[in-house]
C-alpha cells in the first residue's frame, strides 16, 4: 500500500474544512527566503473540539528532477485552543512542488500542492 492511497480525494464532502490552503509565492529566488502559511479550514473554519480537531499539519517540498520529498515544516496545533495553521520562511534553489499534509482526527488525511518556479 501506497500512502496515496489514505489521502481523501479533494471533492469530498467536508473539504471546505480540511483540505490545507498553501499560500506562497508563484516563483522564488534561489537561495532566498520565502513565506508561506497552510490554513487548515480557511474557506469554513474546522470545529477543533476535543472530539473534532486537526492533529498535524506538515509540508514538504519535492524539487524537480531526482532528489527526494524533503520536510519543510510539522506543526502540532493545541487541538481546541490551536488555529490550524502554520506560517514560516523557507528558500530552495531549484523549481518544484509544496506539499501540504494535515491529519484530522476524524476524517483522516488531507492534501494540497502549489508549484513553485526559481530563478
Amino acid at each position: 500500500m501506497a500512502l496515496g492511497e489514505f489521502i481523501t480525494p479533494p471533492d469530498r464532502e467536508g473539504k471546505e474544512k480540511h483540505v490545507p490552503v498553501i499560500h506562497a509565492p508563484a516563483s522564488a529566488k534561489a537561495g532566498e527566503w520565502f513565506e508561506v502559511t497552510v490554513v487548515v479550514g480557511e474557506e469554513v473554519p474546522h470545529p477543533n473540539t476535543p472530539e473534532h480537531h486537526i492533529t498535524w499539519i506538515t509540508v514538504f517540498y519535492k524539487e524537480d528532477g531526482p532528489r527526494p520529498v524533503y520536510e519543510l515544516a510539522h506543526f502540532r496545533p493545541a487541538g481546541v485552543v490551536g488555529d490550524p495553521r502554520v506560517s514560516f520562511r523557507a528558500r530552495v534553489d531549484k523549481p518544484g512542488t509544496l506539499i501540504a499534509l494535515e491529519h484530522c482526527n476524524i476524517h483522516g488525511l488531507w492534501d494540497s500542492s502549489q508549484r513553485l518556479e526559481v530563478a
